[in-house]
């Protein structure tokens, strides 16, 4: 095996591996899941994860490989976009439909240029008449410079006139089309439909023989400078042109062997967002849901220990057997673990302080390497447990947790209000582990500190059980129900399910802080030893 200082650990962030030099890593360390047949289902549209559930890696290994038969590629919303689309609305006055309109004609933009860079550059495709005047007019518009990217595909949508005239000039040409139209910028919402009507009668005339799949990332992050509103007036139009193209277009195109497809990618809280119509139905039916939530007593066999072993192995001279890798690097047996075992179970020492995602597992072993590494220790050591307990180890997971948490609540408030919430934790006054009742307390006197200093209370803390919901869903607490064998503790990420998308905290009983957040909040009076 390779010395611990050795290891390639990969990156935190899955966009890294769509670069040419770490495609084949990521074809390395991936855990192909059944979700990956799931996801290549022609029915699901959305692949919901909490972050650093692995969505983008799922999105990145399909547009690396040619899976089932499937080309795939993936676009990210940056920025940029989300002003262009305020831009757009101010001066163009959007509606709802309307942003819906504008994204169906973006995606089937991208698809068709994906299809067409595929396609042995589309000479095979210039039998189909229709699909060959809509390129044209598309190369005419840019230019023959046409970047594959969202941004240049909204400008086609925000020139709708000429967009539109183009159009229509080479579907004449081909004969498609009997007269000349006239098209004027004032009237956008026709120009838009006139464009989206052509885009679907090019892409239905196609006979595709391989099926094409469009991942839309990125919407999980919304720009600081960005209001809420606009961002979520813009991601309901995105949520509502893909399913009304999957289900209403795409999935009715006949005569082709080869299927279309979008996905979105989206956080469960942000679905939830979105006011899809029956979505409990199509979280079910058209929704693919990352879910890596593991049971200590059964932790050797889940996909997320399947990972992280695969991690450490798949670098090895000789590929090691299911769990040999893990319990070469981490020899030891987790302390209080209550269930009989012969296995080794040092992989629930990183549960207990991980969200059970990939990303956390991850970022564990990236800091005790680093750790490692900068003790100077020998060679040929091994993992301990007592390394998770180290400060050095302690301060920088908190500060990826708290990384997390911040990340999450900018994404609803403005960026002063991260502070504004770290407020709270000095009114728990040291306790970890707090009842109803003492949350009350500390709730008032946080209320009290914003009154006496006239300062405008965040909206997340508007009364006491909507703040309690807050810091549920952030996991940076859970709660505890004591029954008559032994205390049960609930947390967000372990009770969402496809019928359970947005759970809730139980009112009245006892609470408890997670364990990486400890550290930074500075709760518990032994912050060293993992409960």
């Amino acid at each position: 095996m390779k010395a611990i200082n050795e290891l390639n650990l990969g990156f935190r962030d899955a966009e890294s591996y769509k670069k040419k030099d770490n495609k084949e890593l990521l074809n390395k360390i991936f855990l192909r899941t059944h979700k990956l047949d799931e996801l290549a289902d022609s029915n699901k549209y959305f692949l919901i994860g909490e972050k650093g559930t692995g969505k983008t890696a799922y999105a990145v290994y399909f547009s690396n490989n040619n899976y089932k038969n499937t080309n795939s590629t993936i676009k990210y919303i940056r920025e940029t976009e989300y002003k262009k689309f305020v831009e757009l609305k101010n001066k163009k006055h959007l509606t709802l439909t309307d942003y819906t309109n504008i994204w169906k004609v973006i995606l089937q933009l991208l698809l068709s240029e994906f299809i067409t860079s595929r396609e042995l550059k589309y000479p095979a495709l210039k039998r189909f008449s229709k699909f060959n005047a809509l390129k044209n007019a598309v190369d005419e518009f840019y230019l023959n410079a046409f970047h594959p990217e969202i941004l240049s595909a909204i400008n086609f949508a925000e020139e709708s006139s000429f967009s539109a005239k183009i159009i229509n000039k080479h579907f004449q040409l081909s004969g498609e089309d009997k007269e000349k139209i006239d098209f004027s910028e004032s009237r956008f919402q026709i120009n838009m439909l006139y464009i989206q009507r052509h885009f679907e009668e090019a892409l239905s005339s196609l006979n595709l023989k391989e099926n094409y799949t469009l991942y839309v990332d990125g919407i999980d992050i919304r720009p600081y400078d960005v209001e809420y509103k606009d961002y979520l007036d813009c991601i309901k139009g995105l949520g509502n042109a893909i399913w009304s193209l999957n289900s209403d277009f795409f999935g009715n195109i006949k005569g082709s062997t080869g299927r279309l497809k979008v996905v979105l990618l989206i956080r469960p809280d942000i679905f939830d967002s979105i006011g899809l119509q029956n979505q409990n139905s199509k979280v079910r039916d058209n929704s693919v849901i990352l879910d890596w939530k593991t049971y200590y007593s059964e932790h050797r066999n889940s996909e997320l220990f399947k990972l992280a072993d695969k991690l450490l192995g798949f670098q090895q001279t000789s590929l090691p057997e299911i769990g040999q890798a893990w319990d070469y690097y981490f020899p030891y047996s987790t302390r209080s673990v209550q269930y009989e075992t012969a296995e080794l179970t040092s992989f629930v020492s990183l549960l207990k302080i991980s969200l059970h995602r990939p990303r956390d597992i991850l970022v564990i072993l990236s800091i005790l390497k680093e750790n490692f590494i900068e003790k100077g220790r020998m060679v040929g050591d091994k993992f301990k447990e007592d390394d998770l307990y180290d400060p050095m180890f302690t301060r920088k997971y908190s500060d990826y947790f708290l990384g997390e948490i911040k990340d999450h609540l900018s994404f609803y408030y403005p960026a002063s209000d991260y502070e504004k919430f770290m407020k709270f934790f000095h009114y728990l006054e040291g306790n970890s582990r707090f009842t109803y009742d003492e949350f009350l307390i500390a709730y008032r006197n946080y209320l009290n500190h914003f009154n006496e200093n006239r300062i405008q209370p965040p909206r997340f803390c508007d009364s006491p059980d909507n703040f309690l919901q807050f810091l549920y869903e952030m996991n940076v607490i859970g709660y505890i129900v004591d029954t008559e064998d032994k205390p049960f503790f609930g947390w967000c990420y372990r009770e969402r399910s496809p019928s359970n998308i947005s759970p809730k905290v139980k009112m009245g009983v006892r609470y408890d802080s997670h364990y990486a957040v400890m550290k930074a909040l500075d709760l518990g009076a032994q912050f060293g030893k993992i409960r």
